[in-house]
């Protein structure tokens, strides 16, 4: 019989990094090395390339929250704007990039003009928006050199920080009131933002609080919406 262990416990007093959430819908950019049994697969999905980088050959996905869409089959253009951007998307490397998928004709719109769609990633730590300063990440270890993010391409966003420090509830409020108060910081100028997204770099873990309603569950705010569109 295996034996099971109890998992460890990260400690609460750590770092967090709290970033808006952004109200529009999840997507997923997939750059993936070739395998010879999986060539048929990945046309058979859509997938864009081949694509020979460094001696190595890659395929990009485009993905939902819940499976792999192309422009035939998509989710608010999102399929459609990842083959626009191919070129420029590779440069994002292997692996699976997250993000919001959000503008014109999703959930909160932003103000955005007519059409106008963003995708924002979420990995803070490793990307910044081209202009902005890059994140340095200090290792505990003194041996081990700072980590510095690196520029997203230029079709992507990175979504706003609101704060980086150890973690404290009065902080996770004074990004709340700060959103409620100045507007979004994604879309400025746009006053009615959702909320925050807290990541605790200890444990790895996402909690989102929202601005609005925080105490209901998703399921029933969204029947009082249908209820009230009804």
């Amino acid at each position: 019989m295996e034996f099971v262990e109890f998992p460890k416990i990260a400690r609460l007093s750590r770092e967090c990094v709290i970033t808006e959430k952004i109200d529009g819908t999840n997507g997923q950019i997939h750059i993936i090395a070739e395998a010879d049994f999986l060539s048929e697969y990945f046309a058979g999905v859509g997938a864009i390339g081949p694509k020979s980088i460094d001696g190595r050959v890659f395929w990009m996905l485009a993905g939902s929250r819940t499976q792999y869409i192309r422009p035939e089959r998509d989710n608010h253009a999102f399929a459609a704007w990842v083959w626009a951007h191919a070129e420029e998307l590779w440069a994002l490397g292997e692996g699976r990039h997250f993000g919001e998928w959000w503008g014109s004709g999703i959930q909160r719109g932003y103000g955005l003009p007519k059409g106008e769609k963003r995708f924002s990633l979420f990995n803070v730590a490793r990307w910044h928006a081209v202009g902005t300063e890059p994140y340095v990440s200090v290792s505990a270890d003194p041996r081990q050199p700072p980590k510095f993010s690196q520029p997203a391409p230029a079709c992507c966003h990175v979504v706003p920080v609101i704060h980086r420090g150890q973690f404290d509830t009065a902080d996770i409020g004074y990004a709340l009131d700060r959103l409620a108060h100045e507007g979004s910081a994604a879309a400025p100028g746009f006053m009615n933002p959702e909320g925050v997204i807290v990541y605790h770099t200890a444990s790895g873990q996402y909690f989102k609080k929202t601005i609005e309603r925080d105490e209901e569950p998703k399921s029933k705010r969204a029947g009082t919406l249908v209820a009230a569109v009804g």
